[in-house]
Formats: C-alpha cells, structure tokens, sequence
C-alpha cells in the first residue's frame, strides 16, 4: 500500500474561460455605455454662461433647413410629437435641443411646441462654453 501516491498535476481550464467569458461581457457593456447617444456632428452655439445639465433621455438635433433628427432619422414636429407621446411616462423626460448655430430661432420654436405637445417640460437647449467673458 501507497501511502503517497503519485498523481499527474492537472490544470481546470474550465473556471478560467468562464471568467474570461465575463470579462469580455463586462468590457462590451462598458464600451457600449461610452458611446454617445448623438451620432450627429452639429455646430452648437457658443455660451459664456453654458452649464452642465445631467444627462438628457431625448437629444434632438436641428439642422440648418429644419431637420429634425432622432437616433439617426429624421422627424416631422408632428411625427415627434406622436414618437414622444409613445414613450413611457412622457411628462417626466428630458429632452435637449442641439441646434445648429446658423439654425434659426423660429425653428428651435417649432421643436420646442412639438415636444410640449407631447407633454414635455424639461427641455434644455444644447451649447458650448465659450471661454471669454461674453459680448
């Protein structure tokens, strides 16, 4: 009888790729989170009392021509309307307008009764800091 008996070291991959398997599901949904919501490059306004807002739950970009876009469509204000309506609890949402600076002022109105339309009461308009003292 063998009190010590020689057994060939073994080495469980299995833990190790169900870890790796986490790890990489981790990173993509960390990744996926630093993507922004607006795909849109728009030439924002400038502002020397610009603040930071939290984290809007709509962003809608104003084109020049009154373009309304949305997660890469475009919408009509009546269209909006009907698509803000839709969401769940549409008085709570935020939404931010990010007009373009040559957009015109009669424009950025015409989004802002669209979503009031619908319920909305927290809108913001969307803009850069400008770094001097103002004109």
């Amino acid at each position: 009888m063998k009190y010590f008996e020689t057994r060939k070291a073994r080495i469980e991959i299995i833990p190790m790729i169900d870890i790796m398997f986490f790890l990489l599901v981790f990173f993509v949904m960390i990744t996926l989170h630093m993507i922004p919501d607006a795909g849109i490059a728009s030439r924002l306004p400038t502002s020397s009392t610009a603040q930071a807002m939290p984290k809007p739950q709509i962003t809608l970009a104003v084109d020049r021509d009154g373009t309304i876009r949305f997660e890469q469509r475009s919408y009509t204000p009546a269209q909006l309307t009907a698509l803000i309506r839709s969401k769940p609890h549409a008085d709570a949402l935020q939404v931010t307008i990010a007009g373009d600076k040559d957009t015109s002022l009669q424009l950025l109105m015409r989004v802002m009764d669209a979503c009031r339309a619908a319920g909305v009461t927290r809108i913001g308009l969307a803009a850069r800091a400008d770094g001097g003292g103002g004109a």
